[in-house]
């Protein structure tokens, strides 16, 4: 598959998504979906690669292709769940409360579902096992121990004890008892050789086909070992439905699984940590039962990034749910008779909230940790997409797309780069995905993202692509697009040209309806004696522009009118409404303003430079925070938007207050979180107090939220808890010390 048909094959699952609409199953079904579509694209091309290559792609060419696949393949792993709600299930304390005998596996399952990370996380594992590499084989074996065994029955027959050093016995820990004795050479590199290819298969979640391997191996205990991590199951004790009573009958002695797994993983603990056993025996015990005290040894294997994440998470997921059993308490298979008669345990509501977020900050905060791990084979933790799956992982999407928009426009990511026109098609994809599953995308940073990419199909030449992913610029869709038949060559004959203009139409690019809007106002404003006429089409043409977000459109409006026009006093809703338009507007261009000033930073600046960079950034963030404060803090269109119904223009302005105000509110919080050392400290500061302004009962600001194509209170409140936790990282314990600070 070449890169034309890359882009093709992106573009037409895009089309098929598109065609969805709202059908937000349909997009996210594990095999037709959009994330599945796209990675298969990615597959196949590997696929075609491997069956036909000729050395068109580089090694690290190939990695990024590999990696652009998993990263999609996370995506449809994590998405889902995020989007959607799983039947409500009873907690481990009520089975246990109901049945303290129930199975450690059904008490498994209840903690994954009561904890939206954790049930994340194990997805996530999963996914990095899919994706690991294959296992390798070890050589093929005719019996246990065989050279070693020839030599015991060779120095049993002569009487005589074992030479070179041999072992005197062949039971499995005959190496382990700190004689110095050893197996044959032959045999010692055949188990170091099994050892790591059971490492493998339980790195790639196969544990069946490690059991299988041992018995090959005729190393039945080996079997026995790696089956041990399997959770205690047993259905004819449980309260689980069946198909039909026939299978229920059959499960009533039916049990798998390890019923003393506690102590079995005591065991796996104590073998990884003992230096007197194998380097590669004590690295598959640590994968078999990670924990923080096998870490370090299970660490000793990781060589890829991928290795490394599935250690921690495995780690993670496996402490939460032992942490959980023993918080619980009351279960049989855990504690014994004990743990029965001493009952289950009860928490306050409280005590577990504040659990439940030390938890999940200390989860959050050993995953950051990858972002700087040393690795030693593949791609390294800096990586884009490995830097995006982590993000991904840690649900920040939204900076995600900031961070890579940023990149575009200070140059980091150069277009000469092997990587640019890979990370500029994965993430315009990415930002149209999220906008189809409504996962909230910063507009400015999906703007920037998708003009990158259509330089990317200009370049290769994709013309009749351009119209389709110019139509998901928005308010610059137009523009972009008429940019782009402007640039057609003269020797483009008159059908090409006919046909790039259908493209426009078939896209939703109408190019003619809003210049007639604006087109039509300029007949009023020509004399004075209109200009009253003109107020009222304008207020009319403005709600129609801000309503259907076309912001750009909408200013351009503004930019034609004569100054006149603001000095009209009657009738006063018409006057008053205008004014308000006018007064968005420069917070708008001072938001634009604010935008471009943060990308004139650069490393390269010198002192002098810096200063007088960070003097110009400060006043134009303090000039954005007291224009959006005082927009906020007033009747702004709208007095009561709680109020529902009245007239068509009344449910307008509610409209564009609900899409907007969320929107100033978020932008304006983040713009005043600190983006370094050089950052204002009292912007942290105002950040929180903006949460006041949000919350005051006086201006009902909440109540704009509720915009279902818009931002949610969610979101927002997400983004108050990230800065109360950035307070929190100067020291103390008191979330709100940093509003009583009073010096910048």
């Amino acid at each position: 598959m070449s890169d034309t048909a890359l882009y093709v094959s992106s573009a037409e699952v895009l089309s098929i998504c598109q065609a969805m609409n709202d059908d937000l199953e349909g997009l996210l079904h594990p095999d037709t979906g959009f994330a599945p579509r796209l990675r298969q694209i990615c597959h196949n091309q590997l696929v075609d690669y491997d069956e036909n290559g000729d050395g068109r792609l580089t090694h690290e060419e190939l990695d990024l292709l590999r990696l652009e696949r998993d990263t999609w393949g996370l995506l449809q792993a994590v998405m889902p769940a995020r989007k959607t709600e799983g039947p409500p299930a009873p907690t481990a304390r009520d089975l246990l409360a109901e049945n303290p005998y129930t199975p450690t596996s059904t008490l498994a399952q209840a903690i994954m579902h009561a904890s939206p990370l954790l049930s994340e996380l194990v997805v996530v594992r999963e996914w990095l096992q899919d994706t690991a590499p294959p296992p390798q084989h070890p050589e093929a074996t005719t019996g246990y121990w065989k050279f070693t065994k020839h030599g015991v029955m060779q120095a049993l027959r002569l009487a005589s004890g074992p030479r070179d050093g041999l072992v005197r016995e062949m039971d499995p820990d005959a190496v382990n008892r700190g004689d110095g004795r050893m197996l044959a050479a032959d045999d010692t590199n055949y188990e170091k050789g099994l050892a790591q290819a059971l490492y493998s298969y339980v790195r790639a979640g196969r544990l069946e086909d490690a059991i299988d391997l041992c018995r090959k191996a005729h190393q039945p205990w080996r079997a026995a070992s790696i089956r041990g991590s399997l959770l205690f199951q047993w259905r004819a004790i449980t309260n689980e439905q069946y198909e039909d009573d026939a299978m229920e009958e059959d499960l009533t002695d039916a049990w798998e699984g390890n019923r003393r797994r506690q102590l079995w993983k005591a065991t796996c603990t104590r073998s990884a940590i003992n230096p007197n056993i194998s380097d590669h025996d004590r690295i598959l015990y640590a994968a078999l039962a990670p924990s923080p005290q096998t870490s370090v040894v299970l660490k000793t294997a990781c060589r890829t990034w991928e290795d490394h994440l599935w250690a921690q998470i495995s780690v993670v997921c496996e402490e939460k749910q032992s942490m959980e059993m023993l918080r619980v308490g009351g279960s049989f298979w855990e504690g014994g008779l004990p743990a029965v008669e001493g009952g289950v345990r009860v928490l306050s509501a409280d005590a577990e909230e504040l659990e439940k977020e030390e938890w999940e900050r200390e989860v959050v905060g050993a995953l950051e940790m990858l972002k700087s791990v040393a690795i030693q084979e593949g791609p390294g933790a800096q990586h884009p997409f490995h830097y995006s799956q982590l993000q991904i992982i840690l649900n920040r999407t939204g900076p995600l797309m900031d961070n890579f928009a940023t990149g575009l426009q200070d140059g980091t990511y150069a277009q000469t780069s092997f990587e640019y026109t890979t990370m500029c098609r994965f993430f315009a994809h990415l930002c149209l995905f999220l906008q189809m599953i409504d996962v909230p995308v910063p507009p400015l940073a999906t703007q920037v993202i998708l003009e990158s990419y259509l330089q990317v199909l200009e370049a290769a030449g994709q013309r009749d692509l351009i119209a389709m992913y110019a139509g998901a610029l928005g308010d610059n869709a137009v523009e972009r697009y008429a940019l782009f038949l402007v640039s057609l060559e003269l020797s483009a004959d008159i059908d090409e040209r006919r046909l790039a203009l259908t493209r426009a139409r078939e896209h939703g690019l109408d190019m003619d309806r809003e210049l007639f809007l604006l087109r039509s106002i300029e007949w009023t404003v020509f004399t004075e004696t209109t200009y009253e006429t003109a107020l009222e089409q304008t207020n009319v043409i403005l709600r129609y522009f801000l309503g259907a977000g076309r912001v750009q459109v909408a200013q351009r409006l503004l930019v034609m009118l004569p100054l006149e026009l603001a000095s009209i006093s009657t009738p006063e809703e018409r006057a008053t409404e205008y004014l308000h338009y006018r007064q968005f507007f420069i917070i708008w261009d001072t938001l634009e303003r604010v935008v471009e000033c943060q990308a004139l930073e650069t490393p390269q600046m010198n002192r002098n430079t810096r200063a007088a960079w960070l003097e110009d950034y400060r006043a134009l963030v303090d000039q954005a925070h007291d224009q959006i404060t005082k927009l906020l803090t007033s009747e702004w269109l709208v007095s009561d938007v709680e109020e529902g119904g009245g007239d068509r223009r009344r449910r307008d302005l509610i409209r564009i207050r609900q899409i907007y105000v969320p929107e100033l509110v978020i932008r304006l919080h983040f713009l005043l979180l600190p983006r370094g050392p050089s950052s204002p400290s009292m912007n942290l500061k105002r950040a929180l107090e903006l949460a006041n302004v949000v919350a005051d009962s006086r201006y009902k600001l909440y109540e704009d939220f509720i915009h279902q194509d818009g931002r949610r209170l969610g979101d927002y409140l997400g983004a108050v808890r990230q800065a109360i936790l950035g307070g929190l990282e100067g020291g103390g314990s008191d979330p709100f010390r940093i509003l009583s600070q009073t010096s910048r």
